[in-house]
């Protein structure tokens, strides 16, 4: 069976884990900051997944086809984007050379679409880091069955769509996440200053993590002056990060239930792939080694 929700939540290991995904979808930014600020804010994250999805196939979708008026009415039907902002986000994949339209189609009156190679790539290096750290935790061999069976990253993707878009925990896991999570460059943000935790006891409120500097974020993710003061001063006035010396000098800290919320984040969501990864590729006879 794969692992519940709660299994991770209670699993210090699982949080090591998730850091060290953190640490992979950082480096994946430095790489290629294009394509990965796909995956800076959550918006954008759940219209990638449902773009993929709807090309591969969504469950329960009565056809698979990936064109600019169904992902419209999708994303609008899922509460994921407005008619404007899921039409710009098209062009701009396309712009980006991450959409393209397919070249010979039946129905002339409709323009499909479907990922480029390049969003392929970084997509199926997103499942794989995500495959990889769970085979940490447990022994299994999820990772080299799906490199072994061209078919399963077209199989999975789609479960894992449907189980995020579906997931109240991932889509709304608490009020500073979502803060990090909508703002452009925010959960990049989010995951730099959770990389910054060398060990947290969980019976503690807060995990310093040491000086911060502002103008190294501010140069990573290409986020002004403005808009990042903006995004760590409504956190400090909700108590989820602050300073030894405010304003933002001396050593940062991060609140137990902001790190919580993040926790539970990555809980329901790797338990999402887990369930996807079990579905497609069979993991019955997988070692199931304590998580503790």
């Amino acid at each position: 069976m794969p692992h519940r929700v709660e299994d991770f939540l209670e699993s210090d290991a699982f949080f090591v884990a998730v850091l060290n995904c953190a640490r992979e979808m950082l480096t994946i930014y430095r790489e290629s900051p294009r394509i990965a600020s796909i995956f800076a804010a959550q918006q954008r994250w759940l219209m990638a997944h449902a773009g993929f999805a709807l090309h591969f196939g969504y469950p329960g979708e009565p056809k698979l086809g990936l064109y600019s008026r169904r992902f419209i009415a999708f994303a609008v039907a899922n509460k994921i984007a407005s008619r404007n902002t899921a039409a710009a986000f098209i062009q701009e994949m396309l712009a980006y050379r991450f959409l393209s339209p397919v070249l010979s189609t039946s129905d002339k009156r409709t323009r499909l679409l479907e990922p480029t190679e390049t969003a392929h790539e970084h997509f199926y290096r997103w499942l794989a880091t995500h495959l990889f750290i769970l085979d940490s935790l447990d022994g299994g061999n999820r990772l080299d069955r799906m490199n072994a069976d061209p078919s399963a990253f077209s199989r999975m993707q789609p479960l894992i769509s449907k189980g995020i878009i579906d997931s109240d925990a991932v889509r709304d896991p608490g009020a500073t996440y979502n803060l990090f999570n909508w703002a452009n460059s925010g959960g990049l943000i989010m995951d730099y200053l959770m990389i910054s935790i060398d060990n947290f006891d969980r019976n503690s409120e807060r995990a310093h993590i040491g000086p911060v500097s502002l103008k190294e974020i501010r140069d990573q993710f290409m986020i002004s002056n403005t808009h990042l003061k903006r995004l760590l001063t409504t956190a400090s006035e909700m108590g989820s990060v602050g300073w030894t010396q405010p304003p933002y000098k001396g050593d940062t800290w991060i609140s137990r239930a902001f790190i919580m919320e993040y926790w539970g984040y990555q809980a329901a969501k790797f338990a999402i792939v887990d369930a996807a990864a079990e579905a497609v590729l069979g993991l019955a006879a997988r070692k199931m080694a304590s998580l503790r």
